[in-house]
């Protein structure tokens, strides 16, 4: 069970008052399957997904879940550029509740993923773009989750490295679901069983992904 019940969320506009993404609203969210959140620029499908995995919270309401969510995994807002990748592997396997070998087990796990190298003790915030990419995609494979909330990430690095983390991807996925974010119409086919269309603050849940899809290319 995933819950919004009486759910605000707004954002403090530079002029002056507030932009509400949310208000007053309530919904839950369909059962065993995999989802595809669709909408428009700004119909609030990110911020949905920081407030499902708790990196923001709602200014009212709240979310009711009995379900293991995970962070969004194309976002990096919990990484710290200070610290090294390593540093910041201990840091959330602790916050997951691992300590002692579990925990170097998850470290491991994300340093034999990642391929960096001496890299992997090197501050985070020197990395290129797709080395940062590799230890968050590693990081959220590290886990087991109920579901993994995916925001536009896609395989990163060279084809190897991408056939490797699409293998990793798909094992995980054959025994959790996913909540996912995508303009790319083929991972929604691909991965989703749902689609949830966002527009103007309102919610329509369509059991067909494709009638979904062709709604939000405007094509029904």
């Amino acid at each position: 069970m995933i819950k919004l019940v009486n759910l605000t969320k707004s954002y403090p506009l530079f002029a002056g008052g507030r932009h509400y993404v949310f208000k007053n609203f309530s919904f839950e969210f369909p059962e065993n399957c995999s989802i595809g959140l669709m909408g428009g620029n700004g119909a609030g499908k990110s911020t949905l997904m920081k407030l499902l995995s708790g990196a923001e919270l709602p200014d009212r309401g709240k979310i009711i879940t009995n379900k293991k969510l995970s962070w969004p995994l194309g976002l990096s807002g919990g990484i710290q550029g200070s610290l090294s990748a390593r540093d910041n592997a201990k840091f959330v396997a602790r916050v997951y509740g691992y300590k002692g070998e579990e925990l170097l087990e998850k470290v491991k796990f994300v340093e034999e993923f990642a391929e960096l190298g001496k890299f992997f003790d090197e501050p985070m915030k020197n990395y290129s773009a797709g080395m940062g990419a590799r230890i968050t995609f590693g990081l959220s494979m590290a886990f087991e989750f109920d579901y993994y909330l995916i925001d536009e990430a896609g395989a990163v690095g060279d084809p190897q490295f991408r056939e490797k983390s699409i293998k990793l991807y798909k094992e995980r996925l054959s025994r959790s679901k996913v909540i996912m974010v995508s303009h790319n119409v083929a991972e929604i086919k691909e991965w989703c069983d749902k689609i949830i269309f966002m527009k103007n603050g309102k919610i329509t849940v369509y059991d067909d992904v494709d009638e979904g899809i062709a709604v939000y290319q405007g094509k029904a």
